[in-house]
Formats: structure tokens, sequence, C-alpha cells
């Protein structure tokens, strides 16, 4: 996904907690409005922290590890395929 994409994510989801943050009744026990505000505030964070975690570039060594990986597995399916095709082939 592109940079700005991950930035403007993150602003959005700033706003919402900012026009939210003082409407919503947390601490003020356990009814349904405290929960909600408390699992809701929880949310947005993961949604900034996700958000965060991909413009910092944490797992870009990973990703590419992971693509490594996946084109290793996908020549080993065609070395594969080849060979039986080639058993068969010969056998017929």
């Amino acid at each position: 996904m592109p940079f700005w994409k991950h930035l403007l994510y993150v602003g959005v989801a700033g706003g919402m907690l900012l026009y939210a943050v003082p409407r919503l009744a947390v601490g003020e026990g356990l009814g349904a409005g405290p929960v909600f505000g408390t699992v809701w505030l929880c949310f947005a964070m993961l949604v900034i922290a996700a958000q965060l975690h991909e413009l910092l570039g944490v797992d870009a060594k990973k990703r590419e590890r992971l693509r490594q990986v996946k084109r290793m597995r996908k020549f080993k399916f065609q070395r594969k395929a080849d060979s039986l095709a080639e058993r068969l082939g010969k056998g017929a």
C-alpha cells in the first residue's frame, strides 16, 4: 500500500479520536456506555498502531524474505511438474 494511504489513515483515526474522546463515557463504571467507549478506543488505537507499524517499515525485511520463500516454492513446484511431465511423456 502506498505511503500516503497510511498517513491518511493515521490522520483520519487521529481525527476520530480527537472528536470522540471528549464524548465517550470511559471510566464511569461497567455499564454499556463505558464498555463501548473503552472497546472503541482500543480499536482506534489498534488502527493507529497498525498504520504506524507499516509507515515505519518494521516488516520490510520479513516481507522480502516471504517473497523469496514464495518464489522458491513456485520454482520447486515447477521443477516437480516438469519432472512429472517428462516421466509421463517418456512412458507414453
